[in-house]
């Protein structure tokens, strides 16, 4: 029950990126898959790789969502600049496009 909240909590962030300019890899598309597989990987690593239940989810459970998907969305906008900056120098080659 727990990973539902962190996906749940992941999208509310993940709605605030619309303020943001578009330099997200992949877009917003992009951005939505790493802020929802950031919350997962965090919560499973703080949990010891399982998913609490039902009966041991508490708001404190969403709260964990928080700086997974803030990580991941940020590895998405870091690899999306770096991208953008290689299209505008050229290729893997060198040579200008």
């Amino acid at each position: 029950m727990a990973g539902l909240a962190w996906v749940m909590m992941a999208i509310a962030i993940w709605h605030f990126t619309v303020f943001l300019p578009d330099r997200f890899w992949g877009g917003i598309v992009g951005a939505f898959l790493f802020s929802i597989l950031g919350a997962l990987i965090f919560g499973f690593a703080i949990h010891g790789l399982h998913v609490p239940g039902q009966n041991d989810t508490s708001l404190v459970s969403a709260l964990e969502a928080i700086p997974g998907t803030l990580l991941g969305l940020g590895a998405c906008w870091l690899l999306g600049v770096r991208t953008e900056g290689d299209q505008q120098h050229g290729d893997a080659f060198g040579r200008a496009t």
